[in-house]
């Protein structure tokens, strides 16, 4: 079973991935939903939530089998220990294995470089310029929920179906007539 990876911080944004995740982990995806943070100590989402890592980058196996690594946004992302995360990305990237990122965790992903070369949004462009001062990819911005561009995906804060969407395409979770009806569902209420 390919194991998509949701990486957890203090202040985790919970709902940005909650969609997806719930989507991910059925039975008949093959694909198993786990949890990695910068150490093997229990994270607590913007929610109230108290999670406990699957793994840590402490002792992450680095031949696991990983189809996405998922970053929720947060309130710790301008911490500097969370910075660490920025070697799974790199792992991630060297390997070809697709980066989806909402909310704050597209300004980490801004201030360290990953988005210059691909297409992509955020919160807004001049929150990524101003919170991401090494952020160089004003012209790959687009103004969009959510964005995907090769094996990057990224969202602004308030486009959490949209960003789930593209995930469930990506990973061919969900396709075609079948996804434009779980979008429709969760957006509109109702299947049209």
């Amino acid at each position: 079973m390919k194991k998509v990876l949701v990486f957890i911080i203090d202040g985790f944004a919970d709902w940005e991935a909650s969609y997806v995740t719930a989507e991910l982990n059925k039975p008949r995806t093959g694909f198993q939903v786990q949890t990695i943070a910068i150490d093997n100590n229990p994270k607590t989402s913007m929610g109230g939530l108290t999670v406990f890592p699957d793994y840590s980058l402490l002792d992450f196996p680095f031949h696991l089998e990983v189809a996405m690594l998922i970053i929720p946004g947060g309130t710790g992302w301008k911490e500097e220990k969370n910075q660490q995360a920025k070697k799974l990305v790199d792992f991630c990237f060297a390997r070809d294995i697709p980066v989806a990122a909402i909310c704050d965790a597209t300004t980490f992903l801004g201030n360290h470089g990953f988005l210059d070369q691909h297409k992509h949004t955020g919160n807004s462009l001049a929150y990524l310029k101003e919170a991401a001062p090494n952020y160089k990819g004003d012209e790959n911005y687009i103004d969009q929920q959510s964005v995907s561009d090769g094996g990057l995906i990224t969202a602004n804060g308030s486009g959490a179906l949209e960003f789930s969407r593209d995930i469930l395409c990506k990973l061919a979770v969900l396709e075609n007539n079948e996804l434009k009806e779980w979008y429709d569902l969760f957006k509109k209420g109702f299947i049209v």
